[in-house]
C-alpha cells in the first residue's frame, strides 16, 4: 500500500530492546550521520527480530500503534513535520 509510510526506528541510546507495534519496520541503527543503511526488516509471525547490522533486539508490543515505542525515544522520520 503505496500511502502508508514504513516506520524507522533508531536505538541511538543502546537500549537492549525496542517495543514496537508494528512487525513490518526500517532499522537505521543511530540517528544521522552515524546511522548503518536503513534495512526493511520483516518480523512475519515472529514477536521479536535482531537487526543484522546493529543487533538491536526489536519486539511486537500490540497494545503500541506504528509510531510509538517503548523506550519513547526511538521513533525517527527524516522530516520531523512527516507524521506516521
Amino acid at each position: 500500500m503505496a500511502d502508508i509510510r514504513t516506520p524507522h526506528f533508531h536505538n541511538t541510546a543502546g537500549h537492549r530492546s525496542i517495543e514496537i507495534g508494528v512487525r513490518e519496520f526500517m532499522c537505521i541503527g543511530a540517528v544521522p550521520p552515524y546511522d548503518h543503511p536503513h534495512v526493511f526488516l520483516d518480523m512475519g509471525d515472529d514477536d521479536e527480530m535482531v537487526c543484522p547490522y546493529c543487533s538491536t533486539l526489536f519486539r511486537y508490543n500490540e497494545t503500541l500503534d506504528a509510531g510509538t515505542t517503548k523506550p519513547a525515544d526511538c521513533v525517527w522520520a527524516a522530516d520531523p513535520a512527516i507524521a506516521l
